[in-house]
């Protein structure tokens, strides 16, 4: 390895790989046919009503978790205290933190059995930390309180995992790109990337008109792997793997020709190199960064529920700027893919389930809590809940025009292999490894290939 240590090797000398070793010894990866086994399942009968839950008259304690930032940190607030108002009986212990570290915290919490009675959850959670029905709820027990008619069946269905509805969406997501226009009106560019030229284009206008230190993209490890997926099925037009049985369906080849893709965009100086990135800013998310505030790194590639996320943290010469950005085709099919973006589940080791569920219902479909929560975990995916947000103006607009592009635009579907920790995570996972790799000048596109494809399959990918 290079001499300059990368994040992936800092973290790891630090102990953080450790962590999510004893994770994956304690059974947290899924296998294939676990996913496979439940998408079958999936077409059973649903579960019924579970008469025998009722409300309690005496005083109930409820916990709930939740990641994200500052502002569904207060969201999520304000619709527990409207929660609790209604029913003074029960009091809510909230326990949130930003996404950096969550998974880890929670999934060793799901193993212990102690984890919160209401949970925000990751779709692919279901299958990584309940694959076998053991971790959550079967919401379709608790539809005298919830109701789940409010809902599209393919939502639904994706967090419907091993003959048991483990929770309900809060919303669907997907990539999109946003540009600080600002900067790139400072470069001479007025109109925002719709093609890879463009992208190239702006490289080399940024470099030559603003300096070295300006970027018109930065894409961290993970966020760097998504697009290199969205490239590729953009030009191929087949999903990364099968969404059933996890079998990879790119070649070794066509897998080189999309790591060379993004290296590309770090060559002609698209995209910051993660070393000049780290060396500036540690393990600091993008939007935190200095160069992203003061609009040195004027776009990124993220989650449509991420808009505000992004704009707020802008300074105020930049906020302005941010702009919600089109979908590039790098070929000739619509690559990317929409996700769950989030769901809520509750616990088995809730005590007060018909109480977890109302209040569930209450924050999803309900107008006190929907109209509070807006669009702060994304656009609602209850209809219910949607048109309460809406009919409050809680729908923040660049969430709804990031989000209305996203879906209008993907096809692709996404396996719940790909979102494994023991990949994706931050400084420590394989993405992180392969993209380390190449930008410290230790791996070649096609060396890079094998890092990928051996990590990939120790979660259990089938790779052919």
């Amino acid at each position: 390895m290079s001499k300059a240590i990368s994040r992936r090797n800092f973290l790891m000398a630090t102990g953080a790989v450790g962590a999510a070793g004893l994770l994956a010894a304690c059974g947290s990866k899924p296998a294939a046919s676990s996913t496979a086994s439940s998408a079958a399942a999936s077409q059973a009968p649903a579960a019924s009503a579970d008469e025998s839950l009722a409300l309690s008259d005496g005083p109930v304690n409820l916990s709930i978790s939740w990641w994200g930032g500052d502002s569904r940190h207060a969201a999520y607030q304000s619709a527990l205290e409207a929660f609790q108002a209604e029913h003074s009986n029960i009091t809510v212990e909230p326990t949130f933190a930003a996404w950096s570290g969550w998974e880890e915290k929670m999934a060793a919490a799901f193993i212990a059995g102690n984890a919160q009675d209401v949970c925000q959850v990751n779709w692919n959670w279901l299958y990584n930390y309940s694959a076998d029905g053991s971790k959550f709820v079967d919401l379709n027990t608790t539809s005298k309180f919830i109701d789940l008619t409010q809902w599209d069946a393919a939502a639904m269905d994706a967090c419907y995992v091993a003959n048991s509805q483990q929770c309900v969406p809060v919303s669907m997501t997907g990539r999109i790109f946003y540009w600080n226009m600002t900067t790139f009106n400072k470069a001479g560019i007025t109109e925002v990337p719709k093609s890879l030229d463009d992208l190239m284009a702006a490289g080399k206008a940024f470099q030559e008109k603003l300096g070295n230190d300006y970027y018109p993209m930065h894409l961290g490890a993970y966020d760097r792997m998504i697009l290199m997926v969205f490239y590729l099925e953009s030009k191929y037009g087949k999903d990364w793997a099968d969404p059933v049985t996890s079998t990879l369906n790119y070649t070794e080849d066509e897998i080189a020709e999309g790591l060379a893709f993004i290296k590309s965009l770090v060559d002609n100086h698209v995209m910051m190199n993660l070393k000049t990135y780290y060396s500036a800013n540690s393990d600091t998310a993008t939007h935190q960064s200095n160069e992203w505030i003061t609009g040195k790194i004027a776009g990124i590639f993220e989650w449509d529920s991420a808009a505000t996320k992004y704009a707020s943290a802008l300074d105020d010469s930049n906020k302005d700027g941010f702009t919600v950005g089109e979908e590039i085709k790098f070929g000739d099919n619509n690559g990317g893919f929409s996700k769950v973006s989030m769901g809520l589940a509750i616990t088995k080791t809730c005590k007060n389930v018909a109480e977890a569920a109302t209040l569930i219902n209450f924050l999803l479909n309900e107008e006190k809590g929907a109209s509070i929560m807006g669009s702060e975990c994304g656009i609602p995916a209850s209809k219910a809940g949607l048109k309460f947000a809406q009919d409050a103006g809680a729908v923040k607009s660049l969430v709804a025009d990031a989000n209305a592009k996203v879906m209008a635009f993907t096809t692709n579907k996404l396996d719940p292999l790909f979102e494994n920790n023991d990949l994706k995570a931050s400084g420590t996972g394989i993405y992180q490894e392969v993209f380390d790799n190449i930008d410290y000048g230790d791996q070649t596109p096609e060396e890079a290939v094998e890092t990928l494809l051996d990590g990939m399959e120790s979660v259990g990918y089938t790779v052919g």
